[in-house]
């Protein structure tokens, strides 16, 4: 049977590794892709509010029935209708602040706000080249729906000996993308996502007390739902966590120095010689993801898509043992291998994308 970790279990995994392994953690920057591409003569993006002005919009509560003997001392779950003025808002920030279109105007006004009931409705063509032309752009992302679910949870943490309040909201957007020339959107995005609010109290009312209150909540989730599709419609920088092995030998350890003082080049050369000049099976594995890592910093992804496989061998024939003898091994007996594999599936991940990356890039090719 095929096992799943949560990222939680994977980070707490991966701290622990590093703190017995002589594992350093980096951080790295690279630009994803997005699902979608744009043709480089859409230069100009207007951010339109498509949405009608929901005349009653209260938190709709329900509480949840609690069990018997249960942690939980109550939960409730609301939904409402997000506020589409300040999601467009956030969206049209976050797609300018990306620096992906040449200009990105916005209309955070509701296209929809004399309609007498709340209704979603696509933009008509004609509507389409009206917008674009008085706004003078090349295509228009339209906000035309905000749901959110807040889900508000008292429990009490017997570890700490007191009670959390917790709020988390997720958000269900609904983006249309339209060019004047065609008669239908050109796609309709549905994303989600969550956001989270925690506090502490000494009784389940204190907690309750601090909890974050509902129009502030409403607030902060309508700017968060706002971002959720921007990841979808243009590059996105992306904050990932590297791991280098430090330990082992004094080239592996002075090449640890020389990344501290962002000399990689000089790290470069002490992982190679440490690869090459040892027959350590676990030696040369260290060195090779470290290798690994010190090409994608470079940008040479195929390079340390190789390096990153050759680890992961290495691991693996390193660590077969413990699976052999051990009908029942888990993440903890082949921790290199689990390491070196992560690693390896975000540079696949990434070279995958890359083509799709340059085609979205070309509009900057003097700057790509």
């Amino acid at each position: 049977m095929a096992k799943s970790y949560s990222p939680a279990f994977v980070s707490l995994f991966l701290l622990a590794l590093s703190s017995c392994q002589n594992l350093e953690q980096i951080s790295i920057d690279y630009l994803q892709a997005a699902d979608l591409s744009f043709p480089p003569q859409l230069r100009k993006v207007a951010i339109v509010n498509n949405t009608s002005n929901a005349p009653d919009n209260k938190l709709i509560t329900q509480s949840d029935k609690i069990k018997e003997n249960s942690p939980i001392v109550s939960r409730a779950t609301a939904y409402v209708n997000g506020d589409t003025k300040v999601a467009t808002e956030a969206l049209a920030e976050e797609i300018a602040h990306q620096n992906y279109f040449d200009e990105v105007v916005i209309c955070d006004s509701a296209l929809r706000a004399n309609d007498k009931l709340p209704r979603e409705s696509i933009l008509s063509q004609e509507e389409v080249r009206k917008l674009a032309s008085d706004l003078e752009v090349d295509l228009i992302i339209a906000l035309e729906n905000l749901q959110l679910k807040a889900t508000k949870t008292i429990r009490y943490l017997d570890e700490f000996n007191c009670f959390q309040g917790a709020v988390d909201v997720k958000a269900y957007p609904t983006v249309r993308i339209y060019l004047p020339e065609r008669s239908r959107p050109m796609n309709t995005l549905h994303p989600n996502d969550s956001i989270f609010w925690e506090e502490f109290g000494a009784s389940a009312v204190e907690a309750a007390t601090h909890m974050i209150p509902d129009k502030k909540m409403l607030q902060e989730a309508a700017e968060f739902a706002g971002t959720i599709p921007v990841k979808y419609i243009v590059p996105m920088w992306k904050k990932g966590t590297r791991y280098l092995y430090t330990g082992g030998s004094v080239p592996m350890r002075d090449a640890a120095v020389y990344v501290r003082e962002n000399s990689w080049d000089d790290a470069y050369e002490l992982w190679r010689q440490a690869f090459e000049g040892t027959k350590s099976e676990k030696k040369k594995m260290r060195a090779a993801l470290n290798i690994a890592v010190y090409y994608e910093m470079k940008d040479s992804l195929s390079q340390a898509q190789e390096w990153a496989e050759k680890a992961q061998q290495l691991a693996k024939k390193i660590e077969k043992k413990n699976v052999s003898e051990n009908m029942h091994a888990t993440i903890n007996d082949v921790p290199n291998y689990y390491l070196t594999s992560l690693y390896l599936a975000e540079l696949k991940e990434r070279n995958s994308q890359l083509a799709k990356l340059k085609m979205q890039m070309s509009r900057f090719n003097d700057d790509f």
